[in-house]
């Protein structure tokens, strides 16, 4: 786990600016270009802005999470309720459709947010559409012989689920601003080369064989930051290792398992 995360830190980009980074210092060197370029100008134009998008994407993605948990319990009280709170009268039947509809619409949430933000309109609607099966088997919850009070209370459930599904949809189609992902991308590629003289000074007082480490490493440390702040931008596109898994299947077999030992326990 921890070699497959280092790998997914390097990309073609690092390969490109470390390579624009070397070839600017062997030509400053070649030319005696040398310049002792002071280092807060890359901690201001590179390291400061990556670091403040890293740190907004990841509570963005905490923020997430919270709301998914939102999503998970409150689906689960409503499953609950209509198996449990109307139990002399329940409907084993309107309680299998319920699980059904819990499990189209995390399937559906899960399609929607793996769905580029330019095209997700459509899948949009099918979890709308889902919310308004699940509120319609509430309804029905009267049928079994639910009190309106205890009605109300699963309906106030499901508004909870539709708030946190708000909120993460939001999260999802708006991200790190872009003309602060810009100003980092282009600082990101312009400096390396810029410092070709800087790197050129530093390789007097060291080894010929070693003239090229500092561009060298210089590259790949901002280009691994910017990566890091690219895989979690979004937090659901399966790229990155910290990325958010609405797991479905798991989901459902919890409340199956749930089931069976809840039935198993009446027997006994």
């Amino acid at each position: 786990m921890l070699f497959r995360s280092m790998f997914k830190i390097f990309s073609f980009q690092t390969v490109a600016v470390s390579i624009m980074a070397i070839i600017s210092t062997y030509l400053s060197i070649r030319y005696e270009l040398h310049a002792n370029f002071p280092l807060t100008l890359i901690g201001t134009a590179i390291i400061f802005p990556i670091v403040f998008t890293i740190n907004s994407a990841f509570k963005r993605r905490e923020t997430v999470l919270s709301h998914y948990g939102s999503l998970k319990a409150l689906g689960r009280s409503i499953y609950f309720a209509s198996r449990d709170w109307g139990q002399d009268n329940a409907s084993t039947e309107h309680t299998e459709n319920l699980k059904n509809e819990l499990e189209i619409l995390f399937a559906n949430l899960r399609e929607l947010f793996l769905t580029p933000v330019a095209k997700m309109s459509e899948k949009e609607e099918k979890v709308y559409a889902s919310f308004s099966a699940i509120s319609k088997l509430i309804v029905q919850l009267k049928n079994n012989g639910l009190a309106s009070g205890e009605v109300s209370r699963c309906n106030q459930y499901l508004s909870k689920m539709i708030l946190a599904f708000e909120n993460i949809k939001h999260i999802y189609q708006y991200r790190t601003p872009r003309n602060l992902r810009a100003y980092s991308v282009l600082f990101l590629h312009a400096l390396p080369v810029v410092y070709g003289p800087y790197f050129a000074h530093l390789a007097q007082e060291t080894h010929s064989s070693l003239h090229y480490v500092m561009p060298l490493l210089f590259s790949i440390i901002f280009v691994g930051l910017d990566n890091i702040q690219e895989h979690l931008e979004n937090p659901f596109d399966m790229v990155g290792c910290d990325d958010v898994v609405i797991n479905v299947e798991k989901f459902i077999s919890r409340l199956e398992k749930v089931d069976s030992n809840q039935k198993l326990s009446r027997v006994a």
